[in-house]
């Protein structure tokens, strides 16, 4: 069928119930609209769905989500995993709720049984949560960072990470054979309880999750001793982090904690912000005008499903906040823990750290310091939860720390996800550290860049919506495939990577080697003087990404380099 044939066969057919085609009979003579609805399915790729609410096949809605759960229900009977269970969780956005029951009543429909929880819960939660109940398969509804009108559908394995390859193909393969949705099942949710295949779950997990952060903590004595001179201001961003937060924070013992009371309870509107992403700075209008009036030394916000943190803090010489990107962040918490572990004996000699390709090479040089491994893996933080296994698996390395350079970052290995609330234990840790020593974590910062010398990060994203966008975005990554750089900023390429074709080209001598790493759509161009740069087209939203980091003098000399550089991407790229 063409977008108009599925379009009449959604106002008309018996399945689809009567909001859905009244919203589509109120869309008739608006085309473009129309086709943007119809033209394809929604797509579920290697992390599940995600998209704008909607009626349409290109939309989220129940009947996409039970499509593509029953794809999952059909994988997970073919691996035999359907007494183990199916964890559900879901955020704070529109219809969140209703998509998660119609997740849990597919599955209860196929026999597989459905742990879901009462009501919301951060991402990393549901990490946990799969793995202590023994679970198959975890899902959780979410869109993360994305504006209001989306949602989506995380899956996650029974190891707790997001799914890799080759189950992330295995369980897509599934997905798409659910043509009809007439091969959809569902089923009564008084049934499936009484069947005992919805179950319920709640404060017995959230227990268990937070004493498990807990156990992370390196210096309590240092939380008690300045607990009530440090100040703390958060804003849960209208998402699911307040409850979690505010609970670890205050059993450690930490007194001034300030929410914003504007953000503090869930809305799926985001009525307090136009882009609930810790990234944006306007995000923190709010929290950081509560923070002049506390006094607060440490600003943090975390993303609807709490799984990425934004951080300000205070420096102690100009008393202005100071915003931190996600490789600052990262690497104030990765120096503490691979420093205060050092000085109590704890730091094993076959410890790791693990980080994606587009972040900041200054753990690199961290890891070195401290002679722990680094380990470098694709764009994506299911690749580190994925590390984690193999490391139980195969009896390598102690996992110290992962994280990427989007917020997100993993202490311990209770998750297999990034957990922001775990990221604001450790950053209120070692801020309670650095008040102790009579300094802020933005001098902190200073310190580490003093020592370990100015790498600086920088991210453009370039939208490009429908399907003249999608058509563009893959048109610059063939440009750029076909014709690598020779110089960028007036530095010279040194090395050209192609992740999609596992190529590593040595720009210098010519040699082609492999680049160790999964296929994915990827570029990568190593330059001189500790520069690199970045393409790849974002996965979850119609964007292209590019990435760029330098090593500068100062924080000065290491703006203007990544300035000319950012520049000259772009201009490179087409943008």
């Amino acid at each position: 069928m063409d977008y108009r044939e599925k379009y009449s066969f959604w106002c008309t057919d018996a399945y689809f119930d009567e909001a859905t085609k009244a919203e589509l009979r109120d869309l008739e003579g608006n085309d473009s609209e129309i086709e943007d609805r119809f033209y394809k399915d929604l797509s579920f790729g290697t992390g599940g769905l995600r998209g704008v609410i909607g009626a349409g096949t290109n939309r989220m809605n129940v009947y996409t989500v039970r499509k593509a759960t029953q794809g999952l229900a059909n994988f997970i009977r073919m691996e035999g995993g359907e007494q183990k269970g199916v964890a559900i969780a879901y955020d704070s956005r529109r219809m969140s709720p209703e998509f998660a029951d119609e997740t849990a009543l597919c599955m209860a429909a196929n026999g597989i049984k459905a742990y879901i929880f009462e009501s919301l819960r951060p991402t990393p939660e549901l990490s946990f949560a799969l793995r202590e109940l023994g679970c198959i398969a975890g899902i959780v509804i979410t869109a993360s960072h994305n504006p209001p009108e989306y949602n989506g559908y995380k899956v996650y394995w029974e190891d707790g990470a997001q799914i890799t390859f080759p189950k992330d193909k295995e369980i897509i393969s599934e997905v798409n054979k659910v043509t009809d949705y007439s091969m959809v099942k569902t089923m009564d949710k008084d049934a499936a309880k009484a069947a005992g295949l919805y179950q319920v779950i709640g404060k017995e997990i959230d227990d268990r999750y937070i004493e498990e952060l807990k156990k992370l903590i390196i210096h309590p004595e240092i939380i008690r001793e300045v607990a009530e001179d440090i100040s703390i201001v958060y804003t849960p961003l209208h998402g699911t982090g307040n409850l979690p937060v505010r609970r670890v924070l205050q059993e450690l013992g930490f007194k001034k904690v300030y929410v914003v009371p504007e953000q503090e309870l869930p809305d799926g509107n985001f009525p307090t912000v136009s882009y609930p992403n810790p990234e944006d700075p306007k995000a923190f209008a709010l929290a950081l005008e509560l923070a002049e009036r506390v006094d607060a030394d440490i600003v943090l916000a975390t993303d609807p499903d709490a799984d990425r943190l934004g951080v300000y803090a205070k420096d102690s010489k100009s008393g202005r906040y100071m915003p931190f990107t996600g490789n600052m962040s990262g690497m104030v918490i990765a120096e503490y823990i691979l420093a205060r572990r050092k000085e109590n004996g704890t730091l094993l000699a076959n410890g790791a750290l693990v980080k994606t390709i587009v972040t900041t090479d200054m753990a690199d040089v961290i890891a070195q310091k401290y002679q722990v491994k680094l380990i470098e893996v694709l764009t994506g933080f299911k690749y580190i939860g994925e590390q984690i296994k193999f490391f139980e698996q195969q009896h390598t390395y102690e996992y110290l720390f992962g994280m990427e350079e989007s917020y997100g970052c993993l202490v311990g290995t209770h998750a297999r996800d990034k957990d922001a609330c775990v990221a604001v234990m450790a950053l209120c840790e070692a801020a309670a550290y650095c008040k102790k020593h009579g300094k802020t974590l933005w001098d902190q910062m200073i310190e580490l860049y003093e020592t370990y010398g100015y790498f600086r990060e920088g991210l453009e994203s370039v939208t490009l919506k429908g399907i003249d966008g999608s058509q563009k975005i893959q048109s610059m990554m063939d440009a750029m495939r076909k014709n690598p750089p020779s110089e960028l900023a007036g530095l010279k390429v040194l090395e050209a990577r192609d992740y999609d074709a596992d190529r590593v080209q040595d720009m210098v001598s010519g040699e082609i080697r492999p680049t160790g790493l999964p296929k994915s759509n990827v570029l990568y161009f190593k330059l001189e003087n500790n520069s690199w740069c970045c393409a790849r087209p974002s996965g979850t939203e119609p964007k292209i990404k590019f990435y760029m980091g330098v090593k500068g003098t100062d924080l000065s000399d290491s703006e203007k380099k990544l300035g000319d550089l950012r520049a000259s991407l772009l201009e490179y790229a087409g943008v």
